[in-house]
């Protein structure tokens, strides 16, 4: 038999198994094997827990923008598409007038200051929706010069408006701000201390810059009380940093939202204020406590609220007391920053939840990867309340990562 017709045979003839074995093998056992690893290499596992749209949410690291001040501009953009001219709106003009310190953008001056001017804003309902205009009046009125006066008139007739209305009363045994006045027909139990006091913290603002004591002696009232009826430090301060209060639903019952940050920051305007190192020493040792992952507020790598909204006033607050304590709290813009860059990248590719929608930069109003925590809107992305406190996170943030923030306030661009 010639070689020709040896190989012509043996093309011919059937495969014997172990050969059909290890063709099966080698052209579809293998592929699949590889592309298992793949997947698990460079997406992760499905949880088995996750629903389809949380299962969608874990994207991979969003595009490269350069610097935090891009990137809040970034967030910035979509909060200006979907604003609303009341206290959601706010949060954001807060943001937006540090990023103005930081940049003079004369875009932002222009939204919030001749576009969709701060000053006609809703007057809200409840007391801490006026509070949150206030300080944006305020702090866009301080980093513009403090030329625009009728920036800081309006936010004491806001401020003076609340007050005439009782809003600021003991009736609950110690004085404090109620986002109703006493006699107000209100079914919710809204919590007593209205967003953290916030309304104290603008009369402190008001003081700074009016010099009337009757400013300074409101807020005193609400955290030392008259010597008869208890102020807030009395009624809630547990020392050591830690702050207690009535339990129950977010915005509906509990009475210390983000567990004294915002009395912390209260504090902070009361040490500016007056000068006093009691206010301060309560101020830092509330964050320090907040800080600390063995209290249970925090995540213990990332930074971000395990189980609360409002990670905007959360940003800010922290802030607050930074600004008046920078060496005794230098590890604030390292945190902040870990917390933010969790945010940014969807934990990491990882994220069960959408922490930042990659096509519009909209941003989700809880912060935790898994979900599940209290608040008002918590699993919103990119909506006016959840944009505008991110916003004010990324921008509060941006101003105070540069190196000197101080050397880069702008006065008004008229």
């Amino acid at each position: 038999m010639s070689k020709k017709t040896h190989q012509h045979e043996a093309r011919s003839a059937p495969a014997s198994p172990p050969r059909r074995l290890r063709k099966v093998i080698l052209y579809t056992v293998v592929p699949a094997i590889a592309v298992t690893l793949y997947l698990l290499l460079h997406i992760g596992p499905e949880s088995p827990h996750a629903t389809p749209n949380e299962q969608a949410a874990v994207q991979q690291a969003p595009p490269d923008i350069a610097g935090w001040p891009d990137r809040a501009r970034a967030v910035s953009a979509l909060f200006h598409r979907v604003y609303t001219p009341c206290w959601e709106g706010a949060y954001g003009a807060i943001g937006d007038a540090y990023l103005f310190a930081l940049t003079g953008d004369s875009s932002l001056y222009k939204f919030h200051i001749e576009q969709h001017d701060l000053r006609k804003m809703c007057d809200g309902t409840w007391v801490d929706d006026e509070a949150w205009v206030c300080l944006a009046e305020l702090k866009w009125w301080e980093i513009t010069g403090k030329i625009n006066a009728s920036l800081l008139f309006d936010a004491a007739r806001r401020y003076k408006e609340m007050r005439d209305d009782g809003r600021l009363s003991r009736h609950e045994g110690f004085w404090t701000w109620y986002n109703y006045h006493p006699g107000a027909a209100v079914r919710e139990r809204i919590f007593t201390n209205s967003n953290m006091n916030q309304m104290a913290t603008v009369a402190c603002r008001l003081f700074e810059a009016t010099h009337e004591r009757r400013f300074l002696q409101d807020a005193l009232l609400v955290w030392n009380g008259d010597g008869n009826i208890p102020g807030i430090e009395k009624q809630w301060y547990a020392g050591k940093g830690e702050w207690r209060g009535r339990h129950g639903l977010a915005a509906f019952g509990k009475e210390l939202p983000w567990g004294g940050l915002g009395s912390a920051s209260l504090a902070a305007a009361l040490s500016r204020s007056t000068g006093d190192a009691k206010y301060k020493k309560i101020a830092v040792a509330t964050v320090r406590r907040m800080l600390d992952p063995a209290t249970g507020w925090v995540d213990s790598t990332w930074w971000y609220q395990i189980r609360m909204d409002g990670n905007g006033a959360f940003v800010n607050f922290l802030f607050d007391v930074y600004a008046i304590a920078p060496s005794e709290l230098p590890e604030i813009p390292r945190k902040v920053e870990r917390m933010l860059e969790h945010v940014w990248t969807n934990h990491g590719g990882h994220a069960r939840v959408t922490l930042h929608r990659l096509s519009d930069h909209g941003i989700r109003n809880g912060w935790n990867p898994n979900g599940g925590e209290d608040g008002y809107g918590v699993g919103e992305v990119g909506t006016v309340h959840a944009q505008g406190e991110a916003a004010r996170a990324f921008g509060v943030f941006a101003f105070y990562h540069n190196e000197h923030p101080s050397t880069n306030l702008r006065k008004s661009p008229h």
